[in-house]
């Protein structure tokens, strides 16, 4: 017994040294449920340059959220379970905080994307703000730095429609920009024995929100179907994913990737971007699922998916994990996001004498959000503000133009964030006004100055009515004009009442055929055309100068003060500074009246007949004109099919009698 014992234990020695000397199976190449190879996937969209946390309002609370620093400990955490982990991110990178002002020069989005250790991304809409020539920079620094960036993969943009037409100077520009950097149409990746491909596609909406773009493309379930096709048939792979700047939508034929989920059924997960939704649960259209996890980085996208028998893949897990101020940041990344920073500073906002961290008014209001300005139709105090800094900027500014301002307009697409109560700084300002850029090439759309008459006012006032129900982004917020509006009025005609006011606040009637001094954003007057495409020419204005010569380029019209474009975003902090330093402290405070409605927008919930149908104007008339139209033709048609009808049973009753 005692020879047993000893020889056991020498058995178990050897094994315990010799262990270490065999390989341990991969994480992934374990089973999974049912004996299936398993892939952990995380993923991001829509992170629009929010490098750093950032402080906003969610549910009326005062919050920091975000960060790719918080992110990248979360990141670590995954990968230390998995190191195959795979970490997607489905486009609009770029555009939405200080730091895209060096996109162009420093690629810094596409830097720390690769910091994190992403694979693939796509481009959005807001990749193509920048023109041709920022977004070819852009692409040209993340080569230059030498630094890890993600592939970019992008299926369906039109090359051969455009080369039979010519390339345009953009075009090929950009063609250079996409060679140089590696763009392809999809990526092969190798995890763990399981062979992904990862495709990209860019919407048929995100083109519609891109102006600048200067690139054609195919539909998005098209093109995806001959990559897919193309994959199959030559590259042997385990999983076909697509990262999707297109989105989802509740309105069923506007759910562009779900859309695109029924059409290539043989794409096994699509990571949608676009519509910055935030999906609890993922979407599942057959074997293919789609999952979104909201904007700014507020969450880390995490799944894992078992591949079953049949060779599909099932979703096992799926989280959004919130990043909160309790995460610790990973203090290389924050490192790397400080010194952009600093750059910002030296590079961008000394050209405004203005730094990082500058505060520049108290605010104790609690304002609406901008999501609020983008789903609650109504009158918003954020909009208010917005638009009376616009107004104020605009007259301030050196522009020969003496004409008072009479209207101010901010619409809710550009409208990126909120303020929160405390101080306001220079950053808190530019995160919620930060679009575009102009025809300078320095970052931030301009403001710009045209005029329009009476009647195109009111017309502006029916498409925030009527037609922003589709086109949310149209939603407007104003200084200057007052309306009331009835939202289960017939379409085109929801307005009942439309007026101005004067400096002591009276009721100024419009006049139909008066030219009233308009200011709004470049980004503004360059959607004018979609907005009539939307309405189907119904409802369309046309930008004018002061003479009432139309505005054929609406980057004519662009306002300029001390040589320089004037910036929308740049307009709100002069006009925050300029606010009565109210309790002496050296600094602005924001005035108790944007506590609450000031009357610029007034929503008639009223559904009595006389609130129905008062006040109609032409298009009223022309809309029951055609629908009565519709009614008679369709009695008409009635009336014909009851005569046909009698003539035939006549005629059925008389062959009848003749065969007896």
């Amino acid at each position: 017994m005692k020879n047993f014992f000893t020889k056991f234990a020498l058995i178990s020695l050897a094994v315990m040294l010799l262990f270490p000397l065999f390989p341990s199976p991969s994480p992934r190449a374990e089973a999974g449920p049912q004996g299936s190879e398993q892939v952990d996937i995380l993923f991001l969209h829509d992170t629009h340059s929010h490098l750093d946390s950032f402080p906003t309002v969610e549910e009326g609370r005062n919050v920091t959220l975000g960060g790719f620093a918080r992110i990248k400990t979360l990141i670590d955490g995954k990968k230390a379970e998995n190191p195959d982990a795979l970490l997607l991110d489905a486009g609009d990178f770029s555009m939405g905080t200080l730091v895209q002002t060096i996109f162009h020069t420093d690629a810094p989005e596409l830097r720390m994307l690769g910091y994190l250790g992403c694979e693939v991304s796509t481009f959005g809409n807001h990749e193509f703000d920048y023109r041709s020539t920022g977004l070819a920079g852009a692409l040209d620094a993340a080569v230059r730095s030498g630094d890890p960036v993600p592939a970019l993969a992008l299926c369906n943009v039109d090359w051969e429609a455009m080369e039979a037409e010519g390339l345009t100077e953009d075009q090929r520009l950009l063609k250079e920009a996409f060679t140089a950097y590696g763009v392809e149409d999809y990526v092969i990746l190798d995890k763990s024995g399981i062979r992904i491909a990862v495709l990209g596609v860019f919407g048929e909406d995100s083109l519609a929100c891109a102006p600048t773009c200067a690139l054609k493309f195919r539909d998005i379930s098209e093109a995806a179907a001959d990559t897919v096709k193309e994959i199959q048939e030559n590259e042997d792979v385990d999983m076909i994913v697509c990262v999707s700047h297109s989105g989802t939508s509740e309105e069923a034929d506007k759910s562009e990737d779900e859309i695109l989920a029924k059409a290539v059924p043989e794409i096994d997960l699509i990571v949608s971007g676009h519509t910055h939704t935030t999906l609890s649960e993922p979407i599942r259209h057959g074997d293919t699922y789609i999952v979104s996890c909201g904007s700014y980085g507020r969450n880390l996208g995490s799944l894992s998916m078992s591949r079953q028998a049949e060779g599909r893949w099932q979703m096992d897990s799926y989280e959004l994990i919130p990043v909160t101020e309790e995460i610790p940041p990973e203090p290389t990344a924050q490192a790397k996001i400080d010194s952009l920073m600093e750059k910002v500073d030296s590079t961008y906002l000394t050209r405004f004498g203005y730094t990082t961290d500058q505060v520049l008014a108290q605010n104790d209001i609690e304002f609406a959000t901008s999501d609020d300005l983008y789903y609650t139709h109504t009158e918003h105090n954020l909009g208010n503000l917005l638009a009376d800094s616009f107004a104020y900027a605009a007259a301030q500014a050196d522009d020969p133009d003496t004409h008072p301002i009479d209207v101010a307009i901010v619409p809710s697409g550009c409208v990126r964030d909120t303020f929160a109560t405390g101080d306001v700084t220079v950053t808190d300002v530019f995160n919620a006004y930060s679009l575009g850029i102009g025809p300078d090439g320095i970052p931030g759309y301009p403001l710009i100055s045209m005029y329009l008459t009476g009647a195109e006012l009111k017309t502006g006032a029916e498409i925030d009515a009527s037609v922003s129900d589709f086109m949310k982004s149209a939603r407007l917020y104003i200084s200057g004009l007052h309306f009331t509006f009835n939202p289960h009025r017939i379409i085109l005609n929801k307005v009942t009442d439309c007026y101005m006011t004067d400096e002591k606040g009276s009721r100024v009637e419009i006049e139909d055929d008066k030219l009233y001094r308009v200011v709004c954003d470049l980004y503004s007057g360059q959607m004018l055309g979609a907005v009539t495409d939307v309405s189907y020419g119904i409802l369309s204005v046309q930008p004018k100068f002061a003479d009432g010569t139309p505005i054929e380029d609406i980057e004519d019209a662009i306002l300029t003060d001390g040589g320089r474009e004037l910036k929308a975003w740049a307009a709100i902090a002069g006009y925050l500074e300029s606010l009565e330093d109210a309790d002496g402290d050296g600094v602005s405070d924001i005035p108790e009246a944007y506590a609450s409605a000031q009357g610029r927008k007034v929503v008639e919930d009223s559904r009595s007949i006389g609130d129905l149908i008062k006040s109609p104007n032409k298009f009223a008339f022309i809309i029951l004109g055609i629908l009565l139209l519709l009614l008679v033709l369709i009695v008409l048609l009635f009336w014909l099919l009851i005569r046909l009808v009698r003539r035939l049973t006549r005629r059925n009753h008389a062959t009848a009698g003749s065969c007896r």
